[in-house]
C-alpha cells in the first residue's frame, strides 16, 4: 500500500490497523530544539479519542502515546521522531457476521477488489483509528508553529444535521464535547442526537478551522499552492467529501466587487479569499471547511452483497459514531497544521532571507 506519507520538508508516515497491536508514525524533518513531551501530545489525543461522551463510539481506548525516538530531555534532535499508540479495546468478534459482505458506504468493496483481501476487522486500515497518529504528529506542528510564529489553529464544528452555528465563540469550543462555537445551541443538538441514537442511525457535519498568525509567503503557486495542499490534506480525512477554502461554494453567488478583498494601509477590509492568495498565504486568517458524511455503520437495515455477489441484509454491530464529524475536529486542525508547518520549513529554506519595503497586512 502506498500514499502513507503526507508533507516534503515536514513528512508524516503512519501504519497501523484499527484491530491491531498499534498505531505508529514516523515523523521525518522536524527541526531540533523544539520543546515537546507525551503530555503535550496527549491533550489532544484526548479530545480525539473514543468514549469520552454519550455521542460518540463507546469503544474504550486510552490512547496512552509514547514518544518512541527524537526527543532527548524533553526536546527534539532533529532525528526522526517515533511515536506510538496501543490497541487495547479491541473487539473483533463484533465483525465477525459482516466478515464475507460488504458494508454500504465504506471501503470493504474496493479493498478487496483492489488487494484481493481486507481486514474486515473495524475495516483495517481504512478505520478512522488512523487518524489517532494524525493528531499526534500534529501536535508537534502546533508547538512549531506556535513557538517560532505565533500559530494558533482552532477547529470547531458549525454544522451538524439541522443545526447550525450562529454564534461563533471560540472560548465556548473546548465546554461542550460537541466542539461547537455557540452554546445557545447545545440543548438542541443534544435533543437531536438522543433522538438519532434511538433511532440508530447517523448524520453528517460540517466542520471550520481556522488558523491565525500565519505567515505570509507560504506556498508554491503552481503545483503546490497552499490552498491545494490543505484541501489534499483535509479531503484525506476519512468520511470528508468536501472542502471549502474561505467563502467556498458561496463565491457563486458572489461578485467580483464584493469577493475581492480590498486592501488599505490598516489592512485588509475581508477575507473572502480564506488567506490564501494565488495559492501563497496571504498574512490573514487561513480558513478552511469540510463536510463529513453520515457514517453507513448504523443499525438500520440496509442491502448489499457478499464477496460471491449474492444479495443479503447487512446489520452493523459494534460501536460507532452516530456522528464523526464530532471527534474529527482535532483531526481537521492537526491536518491543517501539518500543512503549515511543511510550507512553514519549504519557505525557510528557499526565501527565509527575503525582505520587502511592504507593511504585512492582517
Amino acid at each position: 500500500m502506498a500514499g502513507n506519507s503526507i508533507g516534503q520538508l515536514f513528512r508524516v508516515t503512519t501504519f497501523g490497523e484499527s484491530h491491531g497491536v498499534a498505531l505508529g508514525c514516523i515523523i521525518d524533518g522536524c527541526p531540533p530544539g523544539l520543546e515537546i513531551n507525551e503530555a503535550m501530545i496527549q491533550k489532544d489525543l484526548d479530545r480525539r479519542r473514543p468514549g469520552t461522551s454519550r455521542y460518540t463510539t463507546q469503544r474504550r481506548e486510552p490512547d496512552q502515546v509514547k514518544i518512541l525516538a527524537g526527543v532527548f530531555e524533553g526536546k527534539t534532535t532533529g532525528t526522526s521522531i517515533g511515536l506510538m499508540v496501543e490497541n487495547t479495546d479491541q473487539r473483533s468478534k463484533d465483525y465477525s457476521n459482516i466478515k464475507d459482505m460488504f458494508r454500504p458506504g465504506h471501503a470493504d468493496y474496493t479493498y478487496h477488489q483492489k488487494y484481493g483481501t481486507r481486514d474486515y476487522r473495524g475495516g483495517g486500515r481504512s478505520s478512522a483509528r488512523e487518524t489517532a497518529m494524525r493528531v499526534a504528529a500534529g501536535v508537534i506542528a502546533k508547538e512549531y508553529l506556535k513557538q517560532h510564529h505565533g500559530v494558533e489553529i482552532h477547529g470547531y464544528l458549525s454544522e451538524l444535521g439541522p443545526v447550525k452555528a450562529e454564534n461563533i465563540d471560540f472560548s465556548q469550543i473546548e465546554q461542550n464535547p460537541f466542539f461547537f462555537p455557540d452554546e445557545s445551541k447545545l440543548e438542541e443538538l443534544d435533543e437531536f442526537m438522543r433522538a438519532l441514537k434511538k433511532e440508530g442511525d447517523s448524520i453528517g457535519a460540517r466542520l471550520s478551522i481556522v488558523a491565525k498568525q500565519v505567515p505570509v509567503g507560504l506556498g508554491e503557486p503552481v503545483f503546490d499552492r497552499l490552498d491545494a495542499d490543505i484541501a489534499h490534506a483535509l479531503m484525506g480525512i476519512n468520511a470528508v467529501k468536501a472542502v471549502e477554502i474561505g467563502d467556498g461554494f458561496a463565491v457563486v453567488n458572489q461578485r467580483g466587487s464584493e469577493h475581492r478583498d480590498e486592501m488599505t494601509p490598516e489592512g485588509f477590509s475581508s477575507n473572502h479569499a480564506g488567506g490564501v492568495l494565488g495559492g501563497i498565504s496571504s498574512g490573514q486568517d487561513v480558513v478552511a471547511h469540510i463536510a463529513l458524511k453520515p457514517t453507513s455503520s448504523i443499525t438500520v437495515p440496509g442491502q448489499t452483497i457478499d464477496k460471491y455477489g449474492k444479495p443479503v441484509e447487512v446489520v452493523t454491530k459494534g460501536r460507532h459514531d452516530p456522528c464523526v464529524g464530532i471527534r474529527a475536529v482535532p483531526i481537521a486542525e492537526a491536518m491543517l497544521a501539518i500543512v503549515l508547518m511543511d510550507h512553514c520549513l519549504r519557505q525557510r529554506g528557499q526565501n527565509g532571507a527575503v525582505a520587502t519595503e511592504t507593511p504585512i497586512l492582517r
